[in-house]
């Protein structure tokens, strides 16, 4: 088995997503397409795509890193640390307030994502009944 034919099914399941998986949950749709595979072929594979700047990983507080596709425009993320629910935020938003680090302090800002945590409108209301 080609590592490129587990590189392609991974890129083609994220690419079928709206939300972020877990590796585990790309091995369960791999696995079904290649009965063969093991769990650290998708590994490696996952390191390699993200390497390539192929799909993303992130953290986004549910214990597991989570990937996506890289698209064309690049975002960042609101994570509701309650129930979980993640808003996508444009770079164009994010992206001043990394110039601005970068010009303050004299660095070079290498990440490519950020990831914030709060609680969303919906729970603060909950939290405020």
């Amino acid at each position: 088995m080609r590592n490129s034919s587990a590189d392609q099914i991974i890129l083609d399941t994220l690419a079928g997503q709206s939300s972020h998986l877990t590796s585990h949950q790309i091995y369960e749709v791999v696995h079904e397409r290649l009965p063969a595979i093991n769990p650290s072929t998708i590994y490696r594979s996952l390191e390699r795509l993200a390497k390539n700047g192929k799909i993303s990983i992130s953290d986004l507080g549910s214990g597991a890193a989570v990937y996506e596709m890289s698209g064309d425009e690049q975002h960042h993320h609101l994570v509701c640390q309650n129930c979980g629910h993640i808003v996508q935020v444009p770079d164009e938003q994010i992206s001043p307030l990394i110039s601005q680090l970068e010009d303050k302090y004299h660095y070079k800002v290498t990440t490519n994502h950020l990831v914030l945590f709060g609680v969303c409108e919906i729970c603060q209301q909950t939290e405020a009944e």
